[in-house]
């Protein structure tokens, strides 16, 4: 598990490196200056920016979860081969992973409902750019906490599955440390409503 996720960061590390560098040379064949970090960050609109973070917000939401799911139910299902008892009980460490994809489903819905069909007469307004912002940054930020959280819940529950097919006793102790990974989620999902707690709609 840990060379894969090596392999997928280094070759994702190498794409985010390679993008970056063929923008910067069209850049400077097609405008003939090398990649504007400002000029990239505000040329577009604002409802970019919004919805780059919507989508971060419950796409990596529901990543985290299915990951989660896909470590949990793995081990529940191995386990319960050898120990039937095990299924029902266990079945709280899939909703936890479940649990993370709600999560960023409702920032997703509330930020969504902070959109408003607007056409800027002389460029966009200080709020209208402080909203696309906050809202990419908050998606950002619920987004990769939920994505930790999934995975986090994920292996304690493999664990806890694990650990509870060998000694009952563990199930409860192990439950514990299984709640507290889960609350990481609910941490980002307060912070990205904080960030975006003073957005207006964009006019």
């Amino acid at each position: 598990m840990a060379l894969y996720g090596s392999t997928y960061a280094g070759y994702g590390f190498g794409t985010l490196v390679t993008v970056v560098i063929a923008y910067g040379i069209l850049d400077l064949i097609v405008n003939g200056r090398w990649f504007n970090i400002a000029y990239l960050i505000e040329t577009p609109s604002p409802y970019f920016w919004a919805s780059m973070g919507i989508g971060l917000c419950i796409g990596l939401s529901v990543i985290g979860a299915a990951w989660g799911i896909l470590l949990t139910g793995v081990s529940i299902v191995g386990a319960a081969v050898k120990t039937p008892r095990i299924r029902t009980k266990n079945l709280i460490s899939i909703i936890f992973c479940e649990v993370v994809a709600i999560y960023g489903l409702i920032v997703a819905i509330v930020f969504s409902s902070k959109l408003s069909n607007a056409i800027p007469v002389s460029g966009w307004s200080r709020e209208a750019l402080y909203a696309g912002y906050a809202m990419f940054w908050a998606g950002l930020t619920v987004g990769m906490a939920n994505l930790a959280c999934g995975v986090c819940v994920g292996v304690v529950g493999s664990s806890c599955a694990l650990a509870d097919a060998a000694d009952p006793q563990l199930f409860v102790k192990v439950l514990v440390i299984e709640i507290f990974g889960s609350i990481i989620g609910l941490f980002g999902l307060i912070v990205g409503l904080l960030m975006t707690g003073r957005v207006t709609p964009f006019k």
